[in-house]
């Protein structure tokens, strides 16, 4: 057991919203094919540093650990990633972990992502229905239109894209790649087209479109590969189209 392989990680800690960082190093047992998620849980279970003195468990968030949820995203070697698809034998080692910095911290690599998920409230991210009885089937999509759509709904609110977007930061209020392109997703389906104008509205106000500064991290690092500068493009025409539309109080520009 002495001479057993280990697997160094350094990990940025944090009590607590208010209290300072600091690292935390410790060495997890090697085995082939382990994530960074089997590492935490690992240290989770035995929670002693590298320097063999007990410490408290490392805090941080997961649920489908197949790369669906987006819930286990943290910073893996200076990378915005998915820590149950990250793969030890695929990292530089020792392995840095540290939880994204866009949001705020709640302990150690938990983050709460509610500036997230309130920018999806915002524009409206959902198709309405009147009431909960059956409606039938839906309207049909054209088969090109159906593929191009399914590719933006992948999106599993990581955060990544946010995480890497220079324009998202705690001086912004930039909603960030992830809501805007939800945004072209539900204006494109035949019934969320309804609130087009609700939708585009909300995202011509403070904070939405016009912050975005063209860097292109966020399709870069989005782990769906979301064609997501495709989708702020299309948005900034049909935004141009809607602000003529609000100017002259016509719906048929």
């Amino acid at each position: 057991m002495a001479d057993q392989k280990t697997v160094r990680f350094i990990i940025t800690r944090q009590d607590s919203p208010d209290s300072p960082s600091y690292t935390e190093e410790f060495d997890v047992p090697y085995r082939p094919n382990m994530n960074v998620i089997s590492g935490l849980m690992y240290i989770r279970s035995n929670p002693v540093n590298a320097k063999g003195e007990k410490t408290t468990p490392v805090t941080w968030d997961m649920n489908c650990l197949e790369e669906v949820c987006g819930a286990c995203s943290m910073v893996i070697n200076g990378r915005p990633q998915q820590s149950c698809s990250a793969l030890v034998d695929k990292l530089e080692q020792p392995i840095r972990l540290a939880p994204m910095s866009t949001f705020p911290i709640v302990r150690d690599l938990q983050i709460d992502r509610s500036r997230m998920f309130d920018s999806l409230k915002k524009v409206k991210a959902w198709i309405p229905i009147d009431g909960t009885y059956d409606l039938g089937p839906g309207p049909r999509m054209p088969e090109k239109k159906r593929q191009w759509a399914y590719e933006l709904s992948k999106c599993m609110t990581c955060g990544v894209c946010l995480e890497s977007c220079p324009n998202v930061n705690s001086g912004s209020n930039f909603i960030g790649p992830a809501p805007l392109s939800q945004v072209r997703l539900f204006n494109a389906h035949p019934t969320g087209e309804m609130n087009k104008a609700d939708r585009l509205n909300a995202i011509m106000g403070e904070g939405g479109i016009t912050n975005c500064g063209n860097s292109q991290n966020c399709v870069q690092v989005c782990p769906k590969g979301i064609p997501l500068t495709t989708s702020i493009a299309s948005l900034n025409r049909d935004t141009t189209i809607q602000s003529f539309k609000n100017f002259f109080g016509s719906d048929k520009i």
